[in-house]
């Protein structure tokens, strides 16, 4: 199976290039690896993200390892990197023989200026409508870098301010984001949030067995 995967990702490796060369430089191509989420980056063309060979995977690749054989393609949404770059995108899973979910290929398309262009046509026109604001994307090749910017959208609640319910709420809300699907997030997150390894891990798997049941607490 391993041989599969393997030949799957040497076949779709030159696609890379090939998608990037023709969309130009508004385009980006990046291949997955799931199966190595800190270094999920295997072939890149484009610049759009700023990734290289090697890299992690972003936020949205985390939360797809965390679905597994349920995660299904995301196509043609729309995202905002942290420098403000709206893009358009879409992530194709990568299924062996079997239907295991264990890499992806994205597309993103730069379309900063179109939707520029878009809003001075509506405004001239007199029909502009404020469009709802894309969420920003997290993209690096340090996947503890992603992590952290993952729990940063969570600094507003003081761990010590939650009662049980709020932490685990918390824990939920990270688990579902994917945090968890990659290597030393408990030990990061319990850093983060002052606490121990052990009780990480205790409201995590009390999360996860509140979500399995439907309870509440």
């Amino acid at each position: 199976m391993e041989a599969e995967r393997d030949a799957i990702i040497a076949a779709l490796t030159p696609v890379v290039d090939g998608i990037a060369a023709t969309f130009g430089p508004v385009c980006e191509a990046v291949l997955h690896d799931y199966r190595r989420p800190e270094h999920s980056v295997v072939a890149v063309a484009g610049s759009l993200t700023g990734r290289t060979v090697g890299g992690a995977m972003s936020e949205i690749g985390m939360r797809m390892l965390t679905r597994g054989d349920e995660a299904a393609d995301e196509l043609n949404y729309v995202t905002r990197t942290d420098t403000g770059r709206l893009l358009k995108s879409s992530t194709m899973l990568l299924r062996d023989s079997s239907g295991q979910v264990f890499g992806a290929l994205c597309v993103n398309v730069d379309v900063t200026a179109a939707s520029e262009v878009h809003a001075l046509l509506g405004a001239l026109a007199g029909t502009r409508t404020a469009p709802a604001e894309p969420p920003v994307t997290t993209f690096g090749d340090d996947i503890d870098s992603v992590v952290d910017v993952m729990l940063d959208a969570h600094r507003h609640q003081s761990w010590a301010l939650l009662d049980r319910a709020g932490r685990l709420d918390l824990f939920r809300s990270l688990d579902e984001r994917g945090v968890f699907a990659v290597r030393r997030a408990i030990e990061q997150v319990a850093g983060r949030l002052g606490i121990s390894r052990a009780s990480a891990y205790s409201y995590l798997s009390q999360s996860r067995k509140q979500a399995n049941t439907g309870g509440h607490s």
